[in-house]
């Protein structure tokens, strides 16, 4: 029953994960660095931001051979998961009708976004291929988590807001609210170890991530 568990807290969690970074989206007032890029990407290329997730996450997973990074199923269901229920959300979910209701809309993915991170992590079944971007920067080269996280999310940042993504103050909110928020999901969701728990500064990595 355990493992039944573990498999479906995982599935919920990346289901949940995409349809809150649809609602971001949706909100129209700033995504997530991640998330700024895939859409940059979209604009340019006239590809779904679903399918530029998943492709981005298989990119992103192919830099783990340098690092010496092992990914778990759970990174591969994260690729194949979540980015089709990015597009799910965004072919279901509305446009903002205002700024406000966007920055509503905004806060509840950031929150939702949190809560299916805890599940995914919690289910401890191999990180994200964004998260083990960071872990494996850390481990190779040891850069300290933040330093890895912040310079790679600046980077794909600035490069998807040159390409067309939305950066505003959703995405200021994104960065000062979801570290806090995953540290009070993670411990409720946590079945204990099957992979080693991974480090709190990198959840926030995943859009992340989808992250």
């Amino acid at each position: 029953m355990r493992g039944i568990r573990r498999w479906a807290q995982l599935l919920v969690g990346y289901v949940l994960f995409g349809i809150a970074c649809a609602l971001i989206i949706r909100g129209g007032v700033g995504n997530d660095p991640w998330t700024v890029f895939s859409q940059g990407l979209s604009v340019r290329i006239g590809i779904s931001i679903g399918i530029l997730t998943t492709l981005i996450g298989l990119v992103v997973l192919l830099a783990w051979i340098p690092l010496r990074q092992r990914p778990g199923l759970g990174t591969v269901g994260n690729i194949l998961v979540v980015g089709p229920f990015i597009d799910v959300g965004m072919l279901f979910l509305p446009e903002a009708p205002s700024f406000w209701i966007g920055l509503l809309m905004c806060l509840g993915g950031i929150a939702l976004l949190a809560l299916a991170t805890g599940l995914y992590i919690g289910a401890r079944m191999g990180p994200g291929p964004r998260d083990g971007l960071m872990t494996g920067l850390h481990q190779r080269f040891g850069w300290p988590i933040w330093a890895a996280r912040t310079s790679v999310e600046v980077s794909v940042l600035a490069i998807g807001w040159l390409l067309g993504g939305t950066v505003g103050l959703g995405t200021l909110l994104f960065a000062g609210l979801v570290g806090p928020l995953c540290n009070i999901a993670l411990p409720l969701f946590d079945l204990g170890p099957v992979t080693p728990k991974p480090e709190t500064d990198s959840a926030p990595t995943e859009r992340v991530g989808t992250e």
